[in-house]
């Protein structure tokens, strides 16, 4: 049996994997769901010091502490960037790093950086108009959860995201790239097309795996059953 931790993206925290984790918990494998510093239930964190590295130290820390070896390790959207800087310090703790519908990391580039110079804009008005320094959250049904009661459940969970994550420059060393098992799962109609780029380089890369869901970006609440048919295949 395998070892998942789940990663979840901005606004959302472990409550989102709710489904995708039953599945996998039925199957016998290990399922860690942690919410990241300021999210979720970690939500009373919150506070203008919380950045990137932050929210990399919280995964780092719960595969440390809790002796994790041989993880499959999942980042959701902006979760990308915190598994890809996990793995850059923990690849030898690592199995495999899948990426659903996600950033991928580079050195010396931030969230911020992949947005055209319009969406940064409206970004940080965003949180300038909110309290200074988180993002509201954004409507579930912009994340493709047309079922009402889902989308219910996702937006009376979701909360304002610290902005710093954003704008923080990832730094790496590339060694998460050495990590044995790359696999890039693309949303088809998430309506992100920035996240183009990185499907597409996972898709051309002979040491990438690629898959492709036909729904929304949160896969994870409205197909968590294919969702967890993919990540079973690392195991």
């Amino acid at each position: 049996m395998s070892i998942f931790v789940l990663v979840h993206g901005a606004y959302h925290g472990g409550w989102c994997w709710r489904d995708t984790a039953t599945v996998l918990l039925a199957q016998g494998h290990t399922v860690y769901c942690p919410s990241l510093t300021g999210l979720g239930d970690r939500v009373h964190l919150a506070s203008p010091e919380v950045g990137l590295q932050t929210h990399i130290n919280d995964i780092a820390n719960l595969i440390q502490w809790n002796d994790l070896q041989d993880v499959i390790l999942v980042g959701h959207s902006y979760g990308g960037l915190v598994i890809g800087g996990v793995a850059d310090a923990l690849a030898d703790k690592i199995r495999a790093l899948v990426f659903v519908d996600a950033l991928l990391p580079e050195d010396g580039r931030s969230a911020m950086d992949y947005q055209t110079a319009e969406r940064a804009e409206y970004l940080r008005a965003r949180a300038h108009k909110h309290d200074g320094w988180r993002l509201p959250p954004i409507s579930a049904v912009v994340y493709g959860v047309d079922d009402p009661e889902k989308a219910q459940w996702v937006d009376g969970k979701c909360v304002a995201h610290p902005l710093a994550t954003f704008e923080d420059a990832q730094k790496l060393t590339g060694a998460w790239q050495q990590v044995a098992s790359l696999s890039y799962i693309r949303c088809t109609q998430s309506g992100l097309d920035y996240m183009d780029r990185f499907s597409e380089h996972a898709a051309a890369a002979p040491n990438w795996r690629i898959h492709y869901i036909p729904t929304g970006h949160d896969c994870m609440v409205t197909e968590p059953d294919h969702l967890a048919a993919l990540l079973m295949t690392e195991g």
